[in-house]
């Protein structure tokens, strides 16, 4: 995953926290696809990531196996990997694959993104009624988003 953020609205040391308290990294991947890894941008963000690796470290009392280096190059994944929740919901991926018939464009949308983001227990209930309006989806896909949403 590569993130672009305003650092007015939410800081790299905020990033970070999100970043350790979502997966296990502790845990050995099955491979280098799948490992845990904080690619910085800059000489602070080094020095952020790698103080919060040791903050995390010390609190686990277990061996920290994400690794810390430059970023070089960004590769998007396979067509099959993006957003993924969303395609696993088909009536809202149909809706969305009429809007952007090209995969290119769904993975570009902000829409698309912030749907699978809730379709991934990401967010509230409320966030998703307030802003449902604005994903571009039928009554039918509103309806089924709001199904699956009062889970949250």
């Amino acid at each position: 995953v590569q993130i672009d953020f305003d650092p007015s609205m939410i800081s790299y040391a905020e990033l970070l926290e999100i970043f350790w308290n979502s997966h296990d990294p502790t845990s050995q991947p099955g491979s280098r696809q799948y490992m845990s890894i904080i690619f910085y941008h800059s000489e602070g963000q080094e020095k952020a990531a790698l103080e919060s690796r040791r903050v995390e470290a010390d609190s686990s009392g277990q061996t920290i196996r994400t690794e810390i280096i430059p970023f070089s190059d960004f590769y998007l994944a396979e067509d099959y990997h993006q957003k993924f929740y969303l395609q696993g919901e088909p009536v809202l991926f149909n809706e969305y694959k009429a809007i952007y018939p090209e995969i290119s464009q769904l993975i570009r949308s902000t829409a698309a993104a912030r749907i699978n983001g809730y379709l991934g227990n990401n967010g509230s209930f409320e966030s998703l009624k307030d802003t449902i309006d604005s994903f571009g989806l039928s009554q039918a896909g509103n309806e089924k988003l709001l199904q699956i949403g009062s889970r949250l």
